[in-house]
């Protein structure tokens, strides 16, 4: 059986959420999934799954989260190679340019880190309406299949 482990960083409750839809999404796939607040988790522990999913927010001008910026740190000197994993976030539009980069950070530490893309990034502007969610179902969809390719 596959595992997960789905990490997310909220402010608002939005990236919570998103973190909630992609935990139910990958269990209705028969994937044994393990969710936690970013702040609560360490890497180690983050990787012992097959795949790996980060949830977080932009603060103001592109800020990532204070609480993962130790999680962030660590993920980059880990060796991910052998995971899948996929990065979803919600932000808010208002920031333009700076909308949702903590999500293109955390997609750049995973590369660093030797993972593999599962499914493509997903951005989310406020809180996840229903296309969003379509988004999200479709998003684990993508990551079990790449990570049942890989692992079996």
């Amino acid at each position: 059986m596959l595992t997960a482990h789905v990490v997310y960083a909220t402010m608002t409750g939005n990236n919570e959420e998103v973190a909630n839809i992609v935990c139910d999404s990958l269990t209705n796939l028969g994937v044994n999934v393990t969710e936690t607040e970013i702040s609560q988790t360490d890497v180690a522990d983050f990787m012992k799954s097959d795949i790996l999913v980060v949830c977080a927010y932009t603060y103001d001008e592109g800020a990532m989260p204070e609480e993962g910026l130790d999680f962030y740190d660590d993920l980059q000197e880990a060796d991910l190679s052998g995971k899948v994993y996929g990065v979803a976030g919600s932000g808010d539009k208002f920031y333009g340019e700076y909308f949702n980069t903590t999500v293109d950070h955390f997609d750049e530490a995973f590369k660093k880190a030797g993972a593999t893309s599962g499914a493509e990034k997903v951005k989310i502007d406020l809180e996840p309406y229903e296309e969003d969610v379509e988004h999200l179902n479709s998003f684990a969809k993508k990551l079990v299949n790449k990570a049942s390719k890989i692992t079996y």
